[in-house]
């Protein structure tokens, strides 16, 4: 195991130890200062009820703490990457309170339940914040090429090359390939070529990777795999192998061991049923009450639109929705009067990739508009949109009819759930991704979709809009 994988290990268990007692402290402090200020308490009253909180917050504490070991937070494969860290807090503290409200109240002991009422939601906070903050710390340094897995790839040249090109994207995953090791006479494209696939043990022994990534190959047999395991046993390599599955996630994917063969069962995408419905009480809730609270910033981005030109506040627009559904999507206008009819014109200085169109420098964008813009305020409108069912507040991205039209037959396939406001296009580059990410992206959002994916893309969002990544 690499160093900076212990030490990293250690600063979670520090910090998570740190939030754990000082949230209880926190919850203590209120609520003995709430039952003293309450009742007129005598001296050996108060001593009797300090030492009964003070023992459930012992005892919370401890629970809590190995709940977090027993449910592998701190696990080196959710470093820094996926959602499955934070599912794996939210879920060891949802047991240790759940255990602990339950023995509260089988043994009907009432001193302390407003103590867990308020530690539950203070505690589980700052163990996210905290998690989040060192996960964007590691993802610097591994930007920079440190806290990285020195990594060799091995199988055929196609296969290594694309593994490489995959792992060079998604640098934060940390896997920093020193060379492949491949079949004899072939050129790879994305890296260095270390050696052939009859000599990888030799391969090893020069480079100690970190990890060993193999990709398939006719000479990779599976007593060739077993023997390269083998070697590796007690080593400080990781075994890696590696599928030609792409752009599927975990909770599609199961493991079936037959005659100590592993098998991978790949369970198809569903557009329907209780998930969706939870995805759309969401989308009511939080657009409604967004639309309220945003009302102010309504109206004074209406008056702005107006006065810096003619023409209405609004914006109207048909979009291609849920299966193909035509439906009206609104913004806040960020073009001159008229300007739709000026697109033909322009066609050929377009900076969008494929079938979009975009212009960095368009000459038909408003002053106030290229604010709206850069910030995505003028898209504050299809709110109302989620609001009706016509789209969801995380999605693909809204495409016009004109577009749809140029789509190739699995392109359809974006349109199997609703658009959204925001998504995965939108964290990751927005109009400056090539047309075939974002369909890549939309495309692995529409498979691979998940409430607690939702709500990091949400929260993505947000740094992204201030930044303005993208937007013109």
């Amino acid at each position: 195991m690499p160093g900076w994988q212990l030490r990293y290990s250690r600063k979670l268990f520090y910090t998570d130890t740190l939030i754990i007692v000082l949230s209880l402290g926190i919850s203590e402090w209120i609520r003995l200062s709430h039952r003293f200020s309450d009742l007129a308490w005598n001296e050996p009253q108060q001593f009797a009820l300090i030492r009964d909180y003070t023992l459930i917050s012992l005892l919370l504490a401890y629970g809590w703490a190995v709940s977090l070991v027993v449910f592998d937070t701190r696990d080196v494969r959710v470093f820094a990457t996926g959602p499955d860290e934070y599912k794996r807090v939210i879920n060891a503290t949802l047991t240790t309170f759940g255990i602990f409200s339950i023995i509260m109240f089988a043994m009907n002991f009432s001193t302390g339940r407003g103590h867990l009422f308020i530690a539950f939601p203070c505690g589980l906070f700052l163990l996210l914040c905290g998690r989040w903050a060192w996960r964007k710390r590691l993802q610097q340094q591994r930007k920079r090429g440190r806290n990285v897995y020195r990594t060799l790839i091995a199988g055929e040249a196609e296969k290594c090359d694309h593994t490489v090109r995959q792992l060079q994207v998604n640098k934060i995953a940390g896997f920093h390939v020193v060379g492949a090791i491949t079949t004899k006479d072939k050129e790879l494209k994305a890296t260095e070529r270390l050696g052939n696939l009859d000599d990888i043990e030799t391969v090893i022994d020069e480079h100690l990777p970190d990890a060993v990534i193999l990709t398939g190959s006719d000479q990779l047999t599976p007593q060739r795999i077993r023997e390269i395991g083998w070697y590796l046993e007690g080593s400080n390599t990781d075994l890696i192998v590696a599928t030609s599955l792409t752009d599927i996630t975990g909770p599609r994917l199961h493991m079936r061991p037959v005659s100590g063969f592993p098998l991978l069962h790949v369970e198809y995408p569903e557009f329907n049923g209780k998930r969706y419905l939870t995805k759309r009480l969401f989308d009511v809730i939080v657009s409604g009450f967004a639309l309220l609270l945003l009302s102010p910033v309504f109206l004074v981005t209406y008056i702005l639109v107006r006065c810096d030109s003619k023409g209405p506040g609004f914006f109207a627009q048909e979009r291609n929705g849920l299966n193909g559904s035509i439906f009206t999507m609104y913004k806040f206008r960020t073009m001159l009067e008229g300007s739709p009819n000026q697109q033909l014109g322009l066609l050929d200085r377009t900076d969008g990739f494929g079938p979009l169109f975009k212009l960095k420098n368009d000459p038909r964008v408003t002053r106030v508009g290229r604010f709206l813009r850069r910030h995505s305020i003028d898209e504050l409108p299809q709110l109302w949109n989620v609001f009706r069912g016509d789209m969801s507040l995380v999605g693909p991205r809204p495409p016009l009819p004109n577009e749809v039209q140029q789509y190739t037959e699995w392109v359809h396939r974006r349109m199997l759930v609703k658009p959204g406001i925001s998504g995965l296009w939108q964290i990751n580059g927005r109009s400056d991704l090539p047309w075939e990410e974002s369909v890549r992206l939309d495309l692995f959002y529409v498979e691979n979709w998940s409430f607690i994916g939702d709500l990091l893309i949400m929260w993505r969002t947000i740094r992204v809009v201030v930044k303005g990544v993208g937007a013109y």
